[in-house]
């Protein structure tokens, strides 16, 4: 006898499993009482191939009466066919389960995993936090092999509209890198980035603020020194020149890392952008400013801890305040700024090597078979420079008063 709607509702669970039939192989489970989260499920009795299956068609109330006797007409004409409902129900799950894993989300994030191993925590955070807003919210749930350079076009554009071109050129080139991942994995045939090479307006890459003036830099050294911040701020800014490192590294650095027998600064690769180790020689001005600093803050983990809390880091905005607090306005100097100093007053004015100052700069650096430098490479010459720099500043330092030469503090 056919089931009706009025007699599923009605029926209750009982100590043993229940099978109401509707006919034709169908049946409601009803699984016994005490049997938890379990609930009533319609399943299909049939034959294929001279051996009895089963079909889980759904649970109910989810699946009507009615749709589950359509599934059954539909599985009985499969069968009649010769093909298994059961197993192509599997086949489909199956599939599914591998266009979600290889949906561009799904790749994008297998390949951030296997860089993120080769970088710094700060930089693999950036990269997916662009991800996440400016690529995943439009194609992520699309098949990384369905995704065609009109689409990535449509969302780089997206990204141009709001006025960030530079962004824009950088999510071309990520999606270029996780396409490249997919065709080594199977996933793709190719990347097709390139073909998009001319469809974005150029950018022009702009350089950090910075002020390489020998005189004014004499002057910007003069204004940290007088800095009426906090005492852990102002010898984060007077030790920043010396090391030259990025904002990021010099914020997190920890007293684990300052070796003063040595002299040297050891940036383990996981807090580099590249990934790799970096010595930096500490001049004998740097180990002074590093000693007076270990009085304050020698006793937790970071040497320029966090005014709120000793147990994270300086706030990355803390020596941008504090130029800002000097008058210094952003268009003018930068925390990375210090890099820019360095790297063309020890070229232009030192004579410095080069491929030292590149090297100590952290930029990849080659010798002349194209094995790339480790972190020990060329270390004495390297100790050398960074002292002879830190003495160059000492000069400059010294050459005048505290006279400010930025447009804020001049027009006060």
């Amino acid at each position: 006898m056919a089931l009706t709607d009025s007699k599923i509702r009605q029926a209750k669970p009982t100590e043993k499993n229940q099978k109401l039939s509707d006919g034709g192989g169908l049946y409601l489970f009803i699984p016994k009482a005490g049997e938890g989260k379990r609930t009533k499920s319609w399943r299909l009795k049939y034959r294929i191939g001279g051996k009895e299956k089963l079909l889980t068609i759904g649970p109910y109330p989810s699946v009507t009466l009615k749709a589950a006797r359509k599934a059954r007409d539909e599985a009985k004409d499969m069968i009649l066919e010769g093909i298994d409902p059961s197993q192509t129900k599997k086949n489909k799950k199956l599939e599914q389960i591998q266009t979600l894993s290889n949906n561009v989300e799904a790749v994008a994030r297998e390949w951030h995993e296997q860089q993120a191993k080769n970088w710094s925590e700060g930089y693999s955070a950036k990269v997916l936090r662009s991800l996440e807003a400016n690529l995943f919210p439009y194609v992520g749930t699309l098949p990384i092999s369905q995704l065609t350079p009109p689409q990535l076009l449509d969302v780089l554009r997206k990204v141009e509209r709001r006025g960030a071109l530079e962004s824009a050129h950088r999510l071309k080139q990520v999606t270029g890198q996780i396409l490249r991942y997919a065709v080594a994995t199977g996933r793709v045939e190719r990347d097709f980035t390139p073909d998009l090479k001319k469809a974005l307006p150029a950018h022009r890459k702009q350089h950090f603020p910075a002020i390489t003036d020998p005189v004014k830099v004499g002057q910007l050294l003069r204004m940290i020194d007088c800095y009426e911040g906090t005492a852990t701020v102002r010898a984060a800014m007077k030790l920043a020149p010396l090391v030259f490192v990025r904002p990021n590294e010099l914020r997190h650095a920890e007293w684990s890392e300052i070796d003063f027998e040595t002299a040297e600064w050891k940036i383990p690769g996981s807090k580099m952008k590249m990934g790799e180790d970096l010595i930096v020689p500490l001049s004998s001005q740097s180990i002074e400013i590093l000693k007076e600093q270990q009085l304050l803050t020698g006793n937790w983990q970071y040497v320029f801890p966090s005014a709120r809390s000793p147990r994270r880091p300086m706030s990355d905005n803390a020596i941008l305040s504090a130029f800002r607090n000097m008058g210094i306005e952003k268009t003018e100097m930068t925390g990375h700024g210090f890099r820019a100093i360095a790297r063309t007053l020890l070229d232009e004015i030192l004579g410095e090597r080069v491929d030292l100052i590149e090297h100590q700069l952290a930029h990849a650096v080659k010798d002349s078979l194209g094995r790339a430098y480790n972190r020990t490479t060329h270390l004495p010459q390297r100790k050398k420079m960074m002292q002879r720099w830190a003495d160059y500043l000492d000069v400059l330092r010294s050459n005048g008063q505290v006279v400010s030469i930025f447009s804020k503090a001049a027009a006060e």
